[in-house]
């Protein structure tokens, strides 16, 4: 075989290559040219609805009917008919035209409405310790709010803020091909509008270009406006007073978040109440210098908007607290298990937050601030299920979890086409369509730095990842399909633990699918995975029980085909519908009083039992399911080998770079690149602290990091690390 793609060819050695290369890629392999549709039948699928359970009345009201079959609108295509006017010389003018019509809103008397706000009001009145008290003459407070307001924002300047939409107009269209946004979400968004209460727009900032781009969507849209504020250390005075023009806001310095002190408490209030509107073109100066390399590039990309459902916040808040159950720390809730102390997972939810505490979180109540957390999770649960999956995600995982050997050409065409099928079979977009054989060139071409193209004399070509740091981006890729596939993956991690004392790993598939696992194990089973892997890789709903999860994840087993019910001797089968036994508790209540009937008024049958199926497919899919959550489950091994060698006490900060240092020697030494991340022994490390491994001590150099005495011994690490391992798939 000869390489077809090396690290630093020659010039001519490129061009050879690169015509061999489309050459065969021109042949098709003799294979028939197939297309890749973002959609299963007339329709796409939809994701990010807002939560039922908490917001009943926003997922029914603000939910556009129509939203899956309206398809998308091109932001940035400014034409002569989106003007008033006609003509040849306003289809030159177009743009200048377009930013002229927009609409501008405008603030009116906001030092009143500011006045007039809770806070403000309280501080006269001398209720907020610290507050100016009574008796301060309210002329004098007006001119003190006047003045701050000036320090925060100037007036805005309808002129600049369209010769900025006009530049921005124009520099769009020579970047993007397209910026598509998808009109069922759009209006969704409008409708909620209509209900009169402002808008808050939660990113998850998946690009530099969120910083403008993401408001000048808004804006051509008809929703003006949006509220960006800024700290006034990051921009020069002229960059700062051409910004607070064109309506940025910039926090004055007496106004301390941190509430360490009286100081300030006046501009505080200011800065919470509901401010002028704020600047479309904030930061775009300075996302701009960022972006000076992409004007030499001769391919223009194509960028999509995503947006959730709206939902009402004032909805949430009442509904939301009635969803609050018991919770307890991982240490009560895993520990135990991990030690074979006990072996009943207890009746409870996992409590676990890692959201930043920063000054503004502080300031609220201690219910309020748990409040505020599970909205979060929330908002990040919908957005990632909102976002697509691109091509480089599926084509990565397929590269690193099914063929990290390598794989021939054609083999990897059907396989990439199956998996964009499995993808939107479970609910989820894709960020990409066209031919097959062109979506698999152009997507092997942006991986190109970390995969390798070799010939073979039959005409086919071989795709191999290549070996070392590379296989870390891969990973990272990868985990973008993860959410598509999440529950089936803890399903089947929490099989292989279950078998892992029962049948050899190594033996056939017709072994193991002898073995009989009952409903109670396999829920036992995925509640303690679900109890180690951290919620911000679950994405669970905070309304949502654990038992809940565990059902979806068990149902999602069997719809894919890898669990097959099987009937135990002298049960009811699963599939008889008949009439349930009612219980004595039922049995003497008069007709129609139907209090305190709950399900567990109904003798329900024995748990199911289960096999695993004996499908040609079912192995590999498998392997595959194992394989998603590797990366993360060996770097929380590999995290609790590490516990003896590394050196405490330390900094979390310290600590971190210790165990990463240790992650990314042990991918030298034995190839796994997947694990050797950041993030993961960041991850991995909050885990240990919530499971009570490592114990955080204040102390005059700050916190410091201390191995519990339950951990100190060197056979509680071995029970650890043996406990992680039973989910890992090699």
């Amino acid at each position: 075989m000869d390489t077809m793609l090396k690290s630093n060819p020659q010039t001519q050695q490129r061009s050879n290559h690169n015509d061999q290369e489309t050459s065969l890629w021109s042949s098709g392999f003799g294979m028939k040219l197939e297309a890749i549709t973002p959609f299963l039948g007339k329709y796409r699928p939809f994701m990010g609805r807002c939560c039922q359970t908490c917001t009943p009345k926003s997922w029914e009201s603000l939910f556009h009917r129509s939203i899956m079959d309206l398809g998308f609108c091109n932001v940035i295509l400014v034409k002569e008919e989106n003007t008033r006017f006609r003509g040849w010389l306003v289809r030159r003018l177009c743009y200048f035209l377009w930013s002229l019509e927009q609409h501008i809103p405008t603030s009116s008397d906001a030092s009143q409405k500011i006045m007039e706000n809770t806070g403000v009001q309280n501080l006269l009145a001398g209720r907020v310790p610290g507050g100016s008290g009574e008796g301060q003459a309210p002329d004098l407070v007006m001119k003190e709010v006047q003045r701050i307001l000036g320090h925060i924002q100037a007036t805005l300047c309808p002129f600049l803020l369209r010769l900025f939409s006009w530049a921005l107009l124009w520099f769009l269209n020579r970047l993007f091909l397209n910026v598509q946004l998808h009109k069922g979400q759009m209006k969704m968004v409008h409708k909620a509008v209509q209900e009169g209460s402002p808008l808050v727009f939660l990113s998850t900032h998946k690009s530099l270009l969120d910083g403008f781009l993401l408001p000048f969507v808004l804006f051509s849209q008809g929703l003006g406006v949006v509220r960006v504020a800024l700290d006034p250390r990051t921009c020069s005075p002229a960059l700062r007073a051409l910004l607070r023009k064109l309506g940025g806001l910039f926090l004055p310095p007496e106004a301390n978040l941190s509430l360490d002190s009286s100081d300030g408490i006046l501009a505080r209030a200011v800065v919470r109440a509901d401010l002028a509107p704020l600047g479309l073109w904030t930061g775009a100066l300075a996302v701009f210098r960022k972006l000076c390399d992409c004007w030499g590039c001769s391919r223009r990309a194509c960028v999509r908007v995503h947006l959730a459902q709206p939902f009402s916040l004032q909805e949430y808040a009442i509904n939301a607290r009635s969803c609050w159950g018991s919770r307890q720390t991982l240490e009560h809730l895993l520990q135990p298990i991990v030690l074979g102390e006990c072996n009943v997972v207890p009746d409870t939810e996992k409590e676990q937050e890692w959201t930043p505490s920063t000054g503004l979180l502080l300031t609220l109540k201690e219910e309020d601030q748990l409040l505020v957390r599970r909205l979060s999770r929330h908002v990040l649960s919908a957005s990632v299920a909102s976002s697509a999956v691109m091509s480089t995600a599926i084509m990565a995982t397929l590269l690193l979890w099914k063929h990290q050997k390598g794989v021939v050409l054609s083999q990897l065409l059907g396989e990439f086409s199956w998996l964009t099928e499995e993808t939107l079979l479970r609910g989820f977009d894709v960020g990409f369509s066209g031919q097959l054989r062109c979506l698999a060139q152009h997507t092997l071409s942006l991986l190109r730095a970390h995969v390798a193209l070799l010939r073979v004399h039959q005409g086919d070509l071989v795709v191999v990842p290549r070996p070392g740091p590379g296989l870390t981006y891969l990973a990272r890729l990868s985990m973008e399909l993860l959410p598509t596939f999440l529950s089936e993956a803890v399903g089947a991690c929490a099989v292989r633990g279950l078998l892992a004392g029962r049948v050899p790993l190594e033996g056939p598939w017709e072994l193991q699918g002898i073995e009989l696992l009952s409903q109670n194990e396999l829920y036992r089973q995925i509640l303690l995975l679900l109890h180690l892997l951290p919620q911000d890789l679950l994405l669970p709903q905070p309304c949502q029980s654990s038992y809940c999860y565990c059902q979806e994840v068990l149902d999602r087993l069997i719809q894919c085909g890898l669990l097959v019910a099987e009937e135990t001797p002298g049960s009811r089968p699963a599939c008889d519908t008949g009439r349930q036994h009612l219980s004595a508790k039922l049995l003497w209540k008069p007709s129609g009083d139907f209090t305190d009937s709950e399900s567990d008024d109904f003798e329900e049958p024995g748990g199911r039992c289960f096999r695993l199926s004996q499908q040609s497919r079912c192995p590999d899919f498998f392997l595959f399911l194992c394989r998603l959550l590797s990366p993360i489950l060996k770097a929380f091994a590999q995290a609790a080998a590490f516990l003896h060698l590394g050196q405490l006490p330390d900094s979390e900060v310290g600590y971190t770079e210790q165990l990463f240092e240790f992650l990314q020697a042990c991918a030298q030494e034995e190839g796994i690149f997947e694990c050797a991340d950041l993030n993961l022994a960041i991850s991995a490390i909050w885990t240990f602290k919530d499971l009570g491994v490592l114990q955080q001590v204040p102390s005059p150099a700050g916190p410091q990091l201390y191995l519990s005495p339950t951990f100190a011994s060197q056979d509680n690490q071995d029970k650890l690390e043996q406990f992680i391992r039973q989910f890992i798939c090699s």
